[in-house]
């Protein structure tokens, strides 16, 4: 009798350690597939990331910074302007220049690339310039910083649209063009002493149009 209970107890005991065995196995395995889920997951984004090129990644970068600093700059003239229409433009530029940095981290995201998330030190000294300013002054020197910055930025999103070799950035800068010429237009109108009203409610764009006639005038 006594033998017979050892050798039911032998079997239970074998049996457990299977039944611990197999799920100890199947944990193992669960793990190893998560594992590999996680790592193909971060694997396609160094995969995406690798494929910018420098080019590319230095116009989003020098993209991502400019904008930062518009939409800066553009708080600061809607705060601080001393005309209507320098605080109405300023509005704008928040506006436009908020919605343009959006599109480029959506893209940023999917393609890997960690963009700037705060002003270097030479935008900062633009706002700390302008910070300082006050009245009449403020408006000339911020209408004069704007017909600046968006005469690069026109040149950069061109050079990106006509050259660059990442089909989303292209179409960002293709179709960020329109704005840009459109405030580049409104800046030296501004700065022309134009009271803007008009233009700086308006949402049409120029069609990637410069304004040389307005250039010519200046």
């Amino acid at each position: 009798m006594n033998s017979r209970i050892i050798k039911i107890a032998h079997v239970a005991a074998v049996i457990v350690i299977l039944l611990v065995l197999a799920v100890m196995l199947g944990a193992a395995r669960q793990g190893a597939s998560q594992g590999g889920q996680n790592s193909n997951q971060s694997g396609g984004q160094s995969g995406a990331a690798a494929t910018v090129s420098n080019a590319d990644r230095k116009f989003a970068t020098t993209a991502a910074m400019s904008g930062m600093a518009e939409v800066e700059l553009g708080r600061l003239a809607a705060e601080r302007g001393a005309s209507d229409a320098v605080k109405q433009f300023g509005q704008r530029m928040v506006d436009d220049h908020s919605k343009a940095n959006d599109e480029l981290k959506q893209w940023a995201t999917t393609a890997g690339v960690t963009l700037p998330t705060a002003l270097d030190a030479k935008h900062q000294a633009v706002v700390a310039k302008l910070n300082r300013l006050s009245g009449a002054a403020f408006d000339r020197a911020y209408a004069q910083q704007m017909i600046k910055d968006h005469t690069k930025a026109v040149q950069l999103f061109q050079r990106e649209a006509d050259r660059g070799t990442d089909a989303g950035l292209k179409t960002f800068a293709s179709a960020t063009l329109p704005t840009l010429h459109e405030h580049l237009r409104m800046a030296r109108s501004l700065n022309a002493g134009g009271s803007g009203g008009h233009n700086m409610n308006s949402n049409t764009s120029t069609s990637g149009r410069p304004d040389n006639a307005n250039a010519n005038r200046r």
